[in-house]
């Protein structure tokens, strides 16, 4: 028997106390079967439902969704892999074990708001101590009549089954076992009880709502349906990519590709079972956590070409760790780690994290059975939740908050192809409003550095000049004077900025060049060289790429193709390209020029004989989370996509 592992055993019962809807109790029945190799399973549900129940049970790894009306009110049993009474039917259905619901069916039943501990300290601590914990704590709470009910008639049904069967497996909340052991014993008369229900329903989930109403967010369900059978093979490096691209031909000549989205999701799934610990073993919570973290950060580096830094990484999981601990739970639940993905990364590798727990490959729209779209808000307003499963209504009205991640997707494979018609493109407006005031903050900072440099500091002898210089002061305390600051400002006009990101050495990683004019008089003429826009396809006709550096020139409507002009043939790669073409535009004297290195003394000599000045602004000294939100902009194909480009750019 496992040491995690713990049965109650009255007569000939084996009863395994779990709480519902918990991936490691659902793990914990299939080592109860194995260890007690049961000739009957019971489980604690009503036999009212079991035609419907056994249908949805045959369907899995599709979910499915029982439905039937009590009062004008509306009661839902989700049928999902990583529940524990689920596991027990399916094992029951796979090995021919006789399956019995013993549960008593009500029609009305109160809600019971519970706080119980984290289920991840059974896969530390063991069953046996934690329910004793538990038990301890339901022996304080006065049992309802209808509890009192449901006990006395499970206790029934199962003095019924220990009679017909040698050995039985009882799987039922932690809530009632105590009390149903106790009436086990006691004589016991046949409960009065509905022995039929009409008008249950089974529908198939829409798979857009699992994330909503799933106990067990549908990533981490993913993994454990994939390990309930022998493991696939591990999928090799360099399968499909998130990153929707096309070739030149292709959007030329109007042809399509299919996406492999749901591949490379359902690849990660497949990497991660394998990932996660040995085959047949419990999987481990904080490891299926990270492995949602790697390849969400995988798929956020195809898609933005951004990184996920370790001090990133380290931010993520502390944060998750203490918001959970804020709610008294172990580990995060899947809107604190969305939560912890946007603040300690972005919204981009929110959105990447999201999109991957919220994936279950298994689910489809269309079905046998009607689809039913169901939301975390209609399944509490409308329900007796505590009939089936106790959930709490918090966790409910928190994850239908996961809502404002959705993004519009393609609806058939080459949708998005169909916008690059156009032979004509533009920008996307709000980044070019963030652009242009990037540039005039650089230009701002440019004409204070020339202040800074040009002032002086001076010991004081008659005057206070602009202020004591607390540096020099402090500097040379030794002399015992008190030095003053005389700011000297420089008459200094900037004319064109250039910012280098990355100087693409090789000439490979960003090859594609660009200029392109400013639309009116308050946008500037532009250059830059950026990756190429089929390489990321995010809408119709739109396309995300990321600037390897460019150049600002001021006013607009001046500047030709500078990467095409043959005055510029002596620059050494494309960050002098620019701050050759930005000496020659520039209506003012200074140039702002930030990039990682310095220019070389030649360009410094080629400014001087223009009659104009390079002001160096390290890329260091800069903001890097400015730069990184400055770093991707969107190439539109034709200007009627600005209508809808803000559906697809975040």
């Amino acid at each position: 028997m496992s040491d995690r592992l713990y049965l109650e055993q009255f007569g000939n019962v084996h009863a395994l106390p779990i709480l519902h809807y918990r991936m490691e109790f659902a793990h914990l029945v299939r080592e109860a079967f194995e260890t007690v190799k049961p000739d009957c399973i019971a489980l604690e549900l009503p036999q009212t439902l079991e035609q419907q129940f056994l249908r949805g049970v045959r369907r899995l790894p599709e979910i499915s969704v029982l439905a039937y009306h009590v009062a004008a009110q509306s009661v839902f049993l989700i049928i999902e892999p990583a529940d524990p009474l689920i596991e027990g039917a399916r094992l029951a259905l796979e090995h021919q074990v006789p399956l019995h619901l013993v549960d008593i069916d009500l029609d009305s039943y109160p809600a019971h708001p519970e706080q119980l501990p984290d289920s991840y300290s059974v896969q530390r601590i063991g069953l046996e101590p934690f329910y004793r914990e538990v038990a301890k704590l339901y022996r304080d709470i006065p049992p309802g009549e209808e509890d009192l009910r449901r006990e006395r008639g499970m206790a029934y049904r199962l003095r019924q089954l220990s009679q017909q069967h040698e050995r039985v497996l009882f799987i039922c909340g932690m809530a009632h076992l105590e009390r149903i052991r106790r009436d086990f014993d006691a004589p016991q008369a046949q409960p009065l009880t509905r022995t039929r229900r009409e008008g249950i329903t089974i529908f198939n989930l829409h798979p857009e709502c699992c994330h909503e109403v799933l106990a067990e967010y549908p990533f981490l369900s993913a993994l454990y349906e994939t390990r309930r059978s022998p493991l696939p093979p591990e999928p090799a490096p360099g399968g499909p990519s998130l990153r929707k691209s096309f070739n030149a031909f292709e959007l030329i000549l109007g042809g399509k590709q299919s996406i492999p989205e749901e591949e490379a999701l359902a690849e990660s799934v497949q990497r991660s079972a394998h990932r996660i610990g040995p085959e047949g073993e419990l999987p481990d919570r904080q490891k299926i956590m990270l492995r949602l973290f790697l390849e969400a950060a995988r798929h956020y580096r195809q898609e933005t070409g951004d990184k996920v830094h370790f001090w990133q990484k380290r931010a993520f999981f502390r944060f998750a760790r203490n918001y959970a601990l804020l709610s008294r739970m172990l580990l995060p639940d899947l809107f604190q780690m969305l939560a912890a993905a946007r603040g300690c990364l972005d919204d981009n590798f929110a959105y990447a994290f999201f999109r991957l727990a919220a994936h279950y490959p298994w689910q489809k729209e269309a079905s046998d059975i009607p689809t039913l779209r169901l939301s975390a808000a209609e399944l509490w307003s409308a329900t007796k939740r505590i009939r089936f499963r106790p959930r709490e209504q918090v966790r409910a009205k928190g994850l239908s908050r996961l809502k404002m991640m959705n993004r519009k997707k393609e609806k058939r494979p080459g949708d998005w192809l169909e916008g690059f018609d156009d032979p004509y493109i533009c920008s996307f407006p709000p980044e070019d409003v963030s652009i242009e005031e990037y540039g005039r903050n650089l230009k701002r900072i440019g004409a204070r550095q020339l202040s800074e440099e040009a002032s002086k500091s001076e010991p004081f002898s008659s005057s206070l000049l602009d202020g004591i210089d607390m540096r020099e002061t402090l500097r040379n305390i030794h002399e015992g004077k008190i030095y003053v600051r005389e700011n000297k400002r420089q008459k200094s006009g900037v004319g064109c900025v250039v910012v280098i990101l990355d100087e693409d050495k090789e000439g490979t990683k960003y090859p594609y060049c660009m200029t392109w004019l400013g639309e009116h008089a308050q946008e500037s003429d532009m250059a830059f060289y950026a990756t190429p826009p089929t390489d990321n396809i995010v809408g119709p006709g739109i396309s995300r790429c990321e600037y390897g550096g460019f150049l600002l020139s001021y006013p607009p409507r001046r500047m030709v193709d500078v990467w095409h002009d043959p005055d510029y043939r002596y620059a050494l790669g494309k960050s002098e390209h620019l701050l050759m073409a930005a000496l020659d535009y520039s209506l003012e004297k200074d140039v702002v020029y930030a990039a990682a290195k310095p220019p070389r003394s030649f360009m410094k000599q080629h400014a001087a004989r223009l009659g104009k000045r390079i002001i160096y602004l390290p890329l260091g000294s800069l903001s890097p989370v400015a730069l990184k939100k400055l770093r991707a902009f969107h190439i539109l194909y034709g200007r009627d996509k600005r209508d809808i480009a803000k559906d697809y750019i975040w």
